[in-house]
């Protein structure tokens, strides 16, 4: 009954594919992160505390004791 449905050649040829696409989405991300420029990087690099953060609202108000 299985005989007339021929799926593995299609099977490998999506799994080649797959990791192909995977494998150079990684290996251009990679390569960009090689080629990066030192000010690039030391920017990057202290990005999350690049703009100073307003206080939580707990830190300012004493008027309720913990």
């Amino acid at each position: 009954m299985f005989r007339r449905l021929v799926f593995e050649n299609t099977a490998a040829l999506f799994t080649l594919v797959a990791f192909f696409t995977a494998a150079s989405i990684y290996v251009s991300i990679a390569w960009r992160a090689i080629r990066m420029k030192r000010p690039q990087v030391e920017r990057l690099e202290n990005l999350p505390f690049a703009t100073a953060t307003p206080s939580a609202r707990h830190d300012t108000d004493a008027s309720h004791p913990v």
